[in-house]
């Protein structure tokens, strides 16, 4: 269950790709745009303040993040998956989602098709699972004690490289500008590393695990190896993070 809390604890870092993101599309003035997987919606009011006239409406599958959304656009719950406008959209943004939906490379014609003609489709997610933050929790996944509780959720490579999306999206006709940017967070506090990835890549396994002694130990024993790969310096923790960003326009 998605902690709206937790999720927050480093919103300047997580916005910033948002905002790279949002900044590559040209769109002038969109009548309909639309944030799927908005979360807490803070961003989505950015879309609202950036496009003044349009009409923007965020969808978010956690009820909880609904809850924290601020007025001004329109909110509702809903999944991605079964996701449908009604009605034409100027601009789709998608930030961080797509790495939770596996079949995410089946939606993105869909949403294509959902644009109107010359309209955009932006979306950015994470592309460091190879970093070493995710390759210990894959490992601990894997192994005893875990593996019968954990191992199914430790997935390896549930996103492609820009090159992967920029094939995809230009053969449906579309103009595409895919790149990626390799952030160096720097995390402050004890346990930085394990506070950043407990709002994210942790979820299914503490959704999982549940309240109670087996959780804490998981949280104790991913602390212990990410403090090894990740030393704390007297200025703070550095955290490579690696983002895949996608802007794609349909023809007019």
């Amino acid at each position: 269950m998605w902690d709206p809390t937790v999720y927050g604890r480093y919103a300047d870092e997580r916005a910033r790709p948002f905002f790279e993101l949002v900044g590559r599309i040209h769109a002038e003035d969109p009548g309909h745009v639309v944030d799927l997987g908005c979360g807490t919606g803070e961003l989505t009011a950015e879309l609202s303040r950036r496009w003044p006239r349009a009409d923007v409406h965020g969808v978010d599958s956690s009820p909880a993040m609904i809850a924290k959304a601020p007025e001004g656009p329109t909110f509702s719950v809903g999944d991605v998956r079964s996701w449908s406008p009604g009605r034409p959209v100027d601009v789709i943004v998608s930030n961080a989602l797509l790495q939770w939906v596996p079949e995410h490379r089946e939606l993105l014609p869909r949403w294509v098709a959902a644009l109107r003609p010359g309209g955009w489709l932006a979306f950015q997610v994470p592309g460091n699972f190879d970093a070493p933050s995710h390759a210990v929790v894959r490992r601990l996944c894997r192994t005893d004690p875990w593996k019968d509780d954990l191992g199914d959720l430790a997935r390896s490579e549930p996103v492609d490289g820009p090159e992967g999306y920029l094939a995809l999206l230009a053969g449906l006709g579309c103009e595409v500008d895919a790149w990626e940017t390799t952030y160096i967070h720097l995390l402050h506090g004890e346990d930085a590393v394990l506070n950043w990835i407990s709002g994210t890549a942790l979820r299914p396994m503490l959704d999982r695990l549940g309240a109670g002694e087996r959780r804490e130990a998981f949280l104790a024993a991913v602390a212990r190896e990410l403090d090894e790969v990740y030393p704390r310096e007297p200025y703070g923790t550095p955290f490579p993070f690696r983002r895949i960003f996608v802007v794609a326009r349909k023809p007019s």
